[in-house]
């Protein structure tokens, strides 16, 4: 393996440093090569290089916006025998403490990049001749992304579409719900579910939702920081609706309150934002219950029996 990695990186320095550690998904380590200290990933699934690919076009989009750090990715590549390798910048990392109310204020700007690239062209077009359609970014009007992604181990279909309750019903909850169908066949979620899905469109009468780049799995362990500021890394990005990201943000804990505050002096919460709150929660608890097991059933029922209030 450590060959692979000599030849793709043209390294003749390779060593390994600091324990290698690892998530729920994949492997870790850190190296030294020519050019500076990399981390890579390791994970020797088949599904591997589809999952890294994701992961890499997310960190690349999310950079491209210039709003939060993460970092630089650099390769992915095939492990002989199946599974893949990501090699990406490796950053030290601590614990987020001091810049929460700086990544909460960055993860706005995030949010809002798309919006604010819409409004730049709209005033580029009504200024004739000049610079229309210079803006380094495309604007994106539709919900999904150019690439699968996946939220765990779990592939995430981003096909485009223009209504959002239609991508996240479709392509969220229901594909979701589909692995528990085929894994548990559980009769009450699948009774529940026929009446949730009914009523989801009505939370979103009166919000205006534009496109909003997100990170796509922001719990806690997937933030840091380092002496220079807020870092942001295992992104599963889609366009989506904004208020998304915050639900796993608020679910299992290491966000402080400052985190949500600093978000909200820039993104005020809209009407009816507690009950999308719950039913963005309703995602997490099922990809738990996918990915963890039945621990997370009865919360999952339970959502699904507020929202049906």
């Amino acid at each position: 393996m450590e060959k692979i990695l000599k030849t793709e990186l043209k390294t003749s320095v390779l060593k390994a440093f600091g324990s290698s550690g690892g998530g729920y998904i994949s492997q870790g380590q850190g190296y030294e090569t020519d050019s500076g200290r990399v981390f890579v990933k390791i994970n020797h699934k088949p599904q591997a290089r589809k999952m890294f690919e994701g992961e890499m076009a997310s960190l690349e989009a999310i950079q491209k916006t210039n709003t939060v750090r993460v970092p630089q990715p650099i390769k992915v590549i095939d492990l002989p025998g199946g599974g893949a390798m990501f090699v990406m910048e490796y950053l030290k990392m601590k614990h987020l403490n001091k810049y929460s109310s700086m990544l909460g204020e960055q993860i706005a700007d995030l949010h809002l990049y798309n919006q604010k690239l819409g409004e730049k062209l709209r005033k580029e077009g009504n200024t004739v001749g000049k610079g229309a359609g210079h803006s380094e970014s495309q604007y994106v009007d539709k919900f999904g992304f150019h690439t699968a992604t996946c939220c765990g181990y779990i592939p995430q279909v981003n096909e485009w579409q223009s209504d959002w309750p239609s991508f996240f019903i479709r392509h969220r909850l229901q594909a979701q719900l589909d692995l528990i169908e085929k894994d548990y066949g559980d009769r009450e979620a699948r009774e529940l579910w026929s009446q949730l899905k009914l009523k989801i469109p009505e939370m979103f009468c009166d919000v205006e939702i534009v496109p909003a780049l997100l990170h796509g799995d922001l719990w806690a362990g997937n933030v840091a920081e380092d002496d220079s500021g807020p870092i942001i890394f295992d992104p599963a990005s889609f366009y989506g609706h904004s208020e998304f990201e915050l639900a796993i943000a608020g679910m299992f804990g290491g966000f402080s309150s400052c985190f949500f505050s600093a978000y909200h002096s820039k993104i005020p919460k809209a009407p009816g934002f507690e009950k999308r709150n719950k039913l963005y929660q309703l995602f997490n608890y099922i990809n738990h219950w996918n990915h963890f097991g039945t621990g997370y059933r009865g919360s999952t029922l339970n959502v699904m029996r507020k929202l049906l209030k």
